[in-house]
């Protein structure tokens, strides 16, 4: 009496398990190669409906006039300005608004004074 196996080894093997694979992988290093290269830049965060920032604004015209909020100051008193007015806060922060006329180096020459005083700079624009 001769039985046969049933648990023969089929020489066939089925390809749509390793295409479907191939295919997940080829979709994955598609997506993750082509990211945009991004600026990393530090935005300001908002919590919840009140925001407790503490700050002045500094704002220069086309004319090269600064302001100290609302206060005309020159150039040379900003930074003393700056100093009064942040002395007793938390967060020191300042928000530079500028026009667009005006050069980047007078934008960067407030930086660099809240950079010098360890101030935070968020810098104000217009949206789209």
């Amino acid at each position: 009496m001769k039985l046969k196996g049933r648990n023969k080894v089929s020489p066939e093997f089925s390809m749509s398990s390793m295409t479907d694979i191939v295919f997940l992988l080829l979709v994955f290093f598609m997506l993750t190669s082509n990211a945009p290269n991004a600026l990393d830049l530090l935005l300001p965060k908002a919590k919840g409906k009140s925001t407790n920032v503490q700050n002045v604004s500094v704002s220069i015209d086309k004319d090269l006039n600064y302001y100290l909020d609302e206060k005309q100051l020159t150039k040379m008193e900003l930074e003393t300005a700056l100093v009064n007015a942040l002395k007793d806060r938390e967060e020191p922060t300042i928000i530079l608004r500028t026009e667009e006329s005006v050069a980047v180096k007078e934008a960067v020459y407030v930086m660099d004074l809240a950079q010098q005083h360890r101030y935070k700079v968020i810098l104000a624009v217009r949206p789209n």
